[in-house]
């Protein structure tokens, strides 16, 4: 046999003891009062054979899927009197009928992260020898989340199956959401660890059983004064899913202080923030989002709404003709309610619009803020990573085009 073939046998053999059910020895403490049963169990063995009775029991015990974490109990006369935790799968060594009572029996309950648990009672006059307790998944799923940003204010929406029932707990760092009966989709991992803003610092999740704990640090300078916590639900029709939204609104006269910035900051756009090299990384930007992504983005129905549409507005006032254009060659009137109503219905189309949101969030966030602000502003479900390789793109359009426009 050649070497490769020896290390090869020799890695299935580990992978099989890795495999192998751990033995577990479930006796109880103490011994079992003597009965009628001591008397008239025996003669079973007439018929089953000796091993009925004196025998020495043993169960195997296996779950779907595979890994989760049982808890056994012996119970005799309503009373525990032996407790053991494993990981399916599992061997569990009994007493044999004779040294146990009429009314022992085994409780084994498996419980593993994302599924109901479930309990199974086995009899001592049980003849099972095997059996596989089948784990049903919680109810509902987080599909997905986001974290939106804008002038103070930060709004956290989370995505689920169905609507989701939730507890808050506070933190001296911030806060806790508890989702009940609620797993985790793998996607969702990533996006809660780019979830960052200049309000919250992170987002840690942790399946707790069946319920699902999402602990949300708020950044240092946003812990005095605490944000208001304000809750709303609603239903995503584009992707059939319910949205829990969690806004965090500054107290006292904070909020007043970033509106009256912001709408400084919209006045002083100029035409040169939305057009020439600035429509170049407008484009790219655009393209690298997605259409889907940016309309979901930029038609909220949070605190952003009046913003963005005066941003619109704005676009029209300082666009060359002074009129909106959209990517398809439509032209609408900012000074016409319905053709701005039409143009805030299709933000991912408005030419000049990213960039002018850029220019805006530069004026109101200082520079280590600007890109999280900016990704929550435009492109929340992206992630940290994501966003920056898309921005980076969109600067390096621009840069393009600032290297090969003529000198003036």
């Amino acid at each position: 046999m050649t070497r490769a073939r020896l290390l090869l046998a020799f890695g299935s053999c580990l992978l099989a003891l890795a495999a192998r059910a751990e033995t577990i020895r479930l006796e109880p403490e103490g011994g079992k009062p003597f009965g009628m049963r001591n008397v008239f169990g025996p003669l079973r063995s007439l018929v089953s054979g000796p091993g009925y009775w004196y025998g020495e029991r043993k169960i195997e015990v296996d779950t779907t899927p595979p890994g989760a974490t049982l808890d056994l109990f012996y119970v005799r006369a309503s009373f525990q009197k032996r407790y053991v935790q494993t990981t399916a799968p599992a061997t569990l060594l009994l007493p044999s009928r004779s040294d146990s009572g009429p009314r022992d029996s085994v409780m084994i309950r498996a419980f593993l992260p994302g599924y109901r648990s479930k309990e199974v009672h086995v009899g001592i006059e049980s003849e099972e020898t095997r059996f596989s307790i089948e784990l049903d998944p919680v109810p509902n799923q987080l599909e997905a989340a986001s974290q939106s940003y804008f002038a103070g204010r930060s709004s956290l929406t989370l995505l689920t199956r169905q609507p989701p029932v939730v507890r808050f707990q506070e933190r001296p760092e911030g806060f806790s959401v508890v989702l009940n009966e609620t797993s985790q989709a793998p996607a969702v991992e990533g996006q809660l660890a780019g979830l960052t803003s200049p309000l919250v610092e992170k987002i840690d999740a942790q399946q707790l059983g069946e319920d699902l704990l999402l602990r949300v640090d708020l950044a240092p300078e946003a812990r005095q004064p605490r944000p208001e916590l304000r809750s709303r639900q609603s239903f995503d029709a584009a992707r059939q899913l319910h949205a829990f939204t969690i806004d965090l609104v500054p107290v006292g006269g904070a909020g007043a202080e970033s509106v009256e910035r912001m709408l400084s900051a919209l006045s002083n756009v100029r035409a040169q923030d939305v057009t020439g090299c600035a429509a170049s990384f407008d484009a790219a930007l655009r393209a690298e989002l997605g259409p889907e992504q940016l309309a979901r983005a930029l038609t909220p129905s949070d605190h952003r709404g009046p913003f963005l549409r005066a941003a619109m507005k704005r676009l029209g006032e300082v666009s060359p003709g002074g009129v909106i254009t959209l990517t398809d060659g439509t032209r609408l009137d900012p000074a016409s309610p319905i053709e701005l109503a039409a143009a805030v219905s299709q933000p991912q189309q408005a030419v000049g619009y990213l960039a002018l949101l850029r220019c805006v969030n530069d004026a109101l966030e200082p520079g280590a803020r600007r890109e999280t602000s900016f990704r929550s502003l435009v492109a929340p479900e992206f992630s940290a990573t994501a966003f920056a390789a898309a921005l980076a793109k969109a600067n390096a359009s621009e840069q393009a085009c600032g290297a090969t426009a003529p000198a003036r």
